[in-house]
C-alpha cells in the first residue's frame, strides 16, 4: 500500500484538555508526513482497559484493511508490561500487552482464515531516543505506528509473542426459559449496552416454536420490566425506558431523551435477563 493512503487511529484515555493526543500526533507526523491519522476516541474511562476492549472491538472493523489502530489505555506503563504489535488479516494493533484486545480476539477466533502475529517491540531503532516511564504513547507507540505506515515489516520490531494477557470476556447464559447477559458499555447517553446480540436474542425467542415477532416476554434491568423491542428511540414517550437493538447488533435498555444510567439506577457488569412465556 502507498504510504500516503495509510491510515493511523488513535484510541486513548488522555482528553483533550491536555497535550498528549497532540504530541502523539506530531511525532507520527515527523516520521511519516503523509499519513492520515484519524481519532476514534480520547474519552474511555482513565485506565480502563475493559472499555477500551469494547471501544476498539467496536471501531476496528469500520476500517480499510490494513488500518494501524494505536491504543493507549495502559494503567501499567513504565511496569514490566510489554508494548506489542499485533497483524491480523484485517489491521495492526499497537499497544500494551494487558488484555485490551481482548474483545478484539473474539472475531479472529471465529474466522478460520484469520492468522494473527504479534511481537513484542524491542528494537530501538523505531522508538524515540529517550523512552519517559509515562507516556509510551508518545515515546513507542506512535512512533512505531508512524514506521509501519512506511512499510516496515512486523518481524523488524522486536521477538514473536505467543502468549498474550487477555481478560475473560462475559458470556449470555441461557437456562430453561431465561436469558441472562450483562450491561458491557454504557455510552455518553447513558444508554446501557449489553452482551446480547440480536442473534442470540431473536435465537431466543424462536426456541419457543414461536414466530419471534409473537412471542411474548419480559426484559429485566433492575426493577424495570420492559416487554417489548423498540423499532427506534421515539416509539417510547419522552423519559420512558425502552429496549432497542442499537447499532453494533447489540440489545441496549435506554430512556428516550434522557439517561438509563442514572435513571434506573444500573452499572456495567449488572444483569440484564431476559424471560420467554411459552
Amino acid at each position: 500500500m502507498d504510504r500516503s493512503s495509510r491510515i493511523i487511529t488513535l484510541t486513548t484515555d488522555f482528553g483533550t484538555s491536555d497535550v498528549y493526543v497532540g504530541v502523539m500526533k506530531g511525532v507520527i507526523l515527523s516520521i511519516n508526513p503523509d499519513v492520515k491519522i484519524i481519532d476514534i476516541t480520547h474519552s474511555v474511562s482513565p485506565q480502563d482497559i475493559y472499555e477500551a476492549a469494547f471501544t476498539i472491538r467496536a471501531a476496528y472493523r469500520y476500517f480499510p484493511e490494513n488500518t494501524i489502530h494505536v491504543v493507549v489505555v495502559d494503567p501499567g506503563v513504565g511496569s514490566d508490561r510489554q508494548p506489542i504489535v499485533c497483524q491480523t488479516d484485517k489491521a495492526y494493533f499497537v499497544c500494551a500487552n494487558n488484555g485490551v484486545l481482548s474483545r478484539v480476539w473474539q472475531d479472529i477466533e471465529t474466522d478460520d482464515t484469520n492468522t494473527p502475529k504479534s511481537v513484542v517491540i524491542e528494537n530501538p531503532s523505531y522508538i524515540l531516543p529517550q523512552v519517559s516511564n509515562t507516556f509510551h504513547g508518545r515515546d513507542i507507540f506512535s512512533p512505531v505506528a508512524a514506521h509501519l505506515s512506511l512499510g516496515v515489516a512486523l518481524s523488524q520490531f522486536g521477538t514473536p509473542i505467543q502468549d498474550l494477557v487477555r481478560f475473560p470476556v462475559s458470556t449470555v447464559q441461557t437456562i430453561d426459559n431465561s436469558l441472562t447477559g450483562q450491561i458491557i458499555k454504557i455510552d455518553s447517553f447513558g444508554n446501557l449496552i449489553t452482551n446480547i446480540s440480536e442473534d442470540m436474542l431473536t435465537s431466543f425467542l424462536l426456541a419457543s416454536g414461536s414466530n419471534a415477532d409473537s412471542v411474548d416476554f419480559e426484559i429485566r434491568a433492575g426493577d424495570t420490566s420492559l416487554t417489548k423491542l423498540n423499532s427506534f428511540y421515539a416509539e417510547s414517550e419522552p423519559s420512558e425506558p425502552l429496549a432497542i437493538i442499537g447499532s453494533f447488533g447489540l440489545l441496549e435498555i435506554a430512556i428516550n431523551l434522557g439517561n438509563a444510567e442514572t435513571g434506573l439506577g444500573l452499572k456495567r457488569d449488572d444483569r440484564i435477563v431476559v424471560r420467554r412465556f411459552d
